[in-house]
């Protein structure tokens, strides 16, 4: 008893900090930009004391939107390592959000072409219903080309190469359906690197349905991926009917990615660094590390949009640069540290 109770203390607190560093990510991410907002006023406008359109309908919803996006992709990562056995999985690696992106851009190529009206009003403001179900169409195909390519979830570095040459493909088609319109390649190639900037409160709206609808199975499936982490017998041994499980499991890994990335373009390495950074403090438990990750992929997106928005000020980087920048080194450390164990 008095060793489980120091555990439970520490994990209560990782949460607590979570939302500490949510709520610090919301305030900084609100009052900072080109128009500089003190913290009084930011929070009497959060309070909705003070009428302040430049929080309301500018910075709110963008660090909302950012927020639900961020929570999408670090609860994906997290369930991806856990199915699949492999601390290197995440949408980014495994060629999901690639196919996400590329059946997002090819809905857009159908309706009628990445026109200036099409790209103004729904690729930088708030995509279709039908445009997500699409991306989740791409993204879960995706991912069972790469698993079969692969030869097996059990194959962890050829899952890894599986997933880089499965999104390199989908990434190229995408290009090619962009280059169709080159009036609006450049805008549409700023949404394929992640970006932010145009997220509106239908966009949000849009985010928060599809994580209602997709983090509650991954949520209960939490103690099935720990049985599942010592191995496929053990959870047939429980009579769970895995495959079933696994295809539950896929469906909402991808929707949650699709709908990360129709509101926000491909945003990499969020689902790589944020379970990494909790499993140290929480365990291999994902009855916690998946709502930890989606809190702290929140916190992450949050920060790295802050980032994007100020280190070049007046001018802004897109948010996927960025999180790229950070993921990059922090992947190449997790196979330095592997090879040594090895």
């Amino acid at each position: 008893m008095t060793q489980a109770f120091p555990l439970a203390l520490r994990r209560s607190l990782v949460f607590l900090w979570l939302l500490a560093l949510l709520l610090l990510a919301l305030v900084l991410g609100v009052g900072l930009g080109a128009v500089a907002l003190s913290p009084g006023e930011v929070v009497r406008a959060l309070l909705g004391q003070e009428v302040h359109p430049i929080v309301t309908e500018m910075r709110l919803p963008r660090v909302l939107g950012g927020m639900l996006v961020g929570a999408a992709l670090g609860a994906a990562g997290a369930a991806f390592q856990g199915l699949f056995r492999n601390p290197l999985a995440d949408p980014y690696l495994m060629g999901s959000a690639s196919g996400a992106a590329f059946g997002v851009t090819l809905f857009a190529t159908l309706l009628g072409g990445l026109s200036p009206a099409f790209a103004q009003h729904a690729v930088f403001q708030s995509l279709p219903f039908s445009a997500t179900l699409c991306g989740f169409l791409g993204a879960l195909l995706a991912t069972l080309l790469t698993v079969l390519l692969a030869g097996g979830v059990a194959r962890t570095g050829e899952l890894v190469l599986a997933g880089v040459v499965v999104g390199s493909v989908l990434t190229g088609l995408t290009t090619y359906l962009m280059l169709q319109d080159a009036d609006r390649v450049r805008a549409v190639f700023a949404y394929t690197l992640g970006n932010l900037a145009f997220l509106g409160w239908p966009a949000v709206r849009l985010l928060l349905f599809f994580l209602v609808l997709a983090l509650p199975p991954l949520l209960f499936l939490g103690r099935v991926l720990n049985a599942l982490q010592l191995g496929e017998e053990v959870v047939r041994s429980l009579g769970v009917p895995l495959t079933g499980v696994k295809l539950l499991l896929l469906s909402a890994v991808s929707l949650l990615t699709a709908a990360a990335v129709a509101q926000a373009g491909i945003i990499g390495f969020v689902g790589l660094i944020t379970p990494h950074l909790l499993r140290r403090f929480l365990g291999e438990d994902y009855r916690l590390l998946l709502p930890a990750s989606a809190l702290g992929g929140a916190a992450l997106l949050a920060l790295a949009d802050l980032l994007a928005r100020t280190l070049t000020r007046p001018a802004e980087l897109p948010v996927g640069v960025v999180t790229t920048l950070l993921g990059g080194p922090f992947f190449l450390y997790l196979l330095w540290r592997r090879r040594g164990r090895a």
